[in-house]
């Protein structure tokens, strides 16, 4: 199976990358580096000369280049030379009057196939950050069924797709979700009782047709981007 490279020298040393055309999900505590995550692989996908979306339903794209200016990623240079492009959810919405936002809500709510109709047709990676905008007032059956056609239809375009959940949504829908993407990760923060110090740590919850760690592998945030330093991954 072709992998596509995270840019995350511990996950794509030890997995060899993401599988090409398949779903993976990203959960998180609030400050995890989710869209850290999202930005960094998006970077990669397009040094890898992917055509690539992200997709935001909360942030603008301006956010997201003060935030990828921290680390030594041309984000701008890639979107200028059209291999990456930004869709602004958000601020399509807010483009519109208060009664078509009304009936976008409506249509768009628990719809999470309809974000795909946004990507231009030669898109070969996607990240959607997060869909949790898109599950108020689901039904857990709702949820599963909708997630379950997003997958497939992002398999039919043979499209590598990282969905970022936040962590409202995720304590609510976690467990639901895993059964439909083909990888799981899990980002957290926890207290380290030997050191006393707060600490990140990610798990690999699943990844089908792959070699995953059991143990929680350690990260930090740092000019490079999410770094791994647990594990004899290098």
């Amino acid at each position: 199976m072709k992998r596509i490279k995270t840019g995350i020298s511990g996950i794509d040393n030890f997995t060899n990358g993401f599988p090409e055309g398949r779903s993976l999900l990203i959960t998180g505590d609030a400050g995890s580096g989710k869209t850290i995550f999202g930005l960094q692989f998006a970077y990669n996908c397009c040094l890898q000369n992917l055509k690539t979306v992200y997709i935001t339903t909360e942030e603008d794209a301006n956010d997201l280049y003060v935030q990828s200016s921290a680390f030594e990623w041309d984000i701008p240079g890639c979107t200028e030379n059209g291999i990456l492009k930004f869709i602004e959810l958000a601020k399509i919405r807010a483009e519109v009057t208060e009664a078509e936002v009304k009936i976008e809500i409506e249509s768009m709510k628990g719809n999470f196939a309809k974000l795909l109709e946004t990507i231009p047709d030669d898109t070969q990676a996607v990240i959607i950050d997060n869909i949790g905008s898109y599950t108020a007032k689901l039904t857990p059956y709702e949820f599963r069924s909708r997630l379950d056609l997003l997958v497939y239809l992002l398999k039919e375009r043979n499209i590598t797709a990282l969905i970022i959940l936040d962590s409202a949504t995720s304590d609510e829908f976690n467990e639901i979700a895993l059964y439909s993407v083909y990888g799981a990760i899990k980002l957290m923060k926890r207290d380290n009782p030997y050191t006393g110090r707060r600490e990140r740590v990610m798990d690999i919850v699943k990844m089908r047709s792959t070699k995953t760690p059991t143990q929680f592998l350690t990260y930090e945030i740092n000019t490079n981007g999410i770094e791994i330093l647990s594990g004899n991954f290098k």
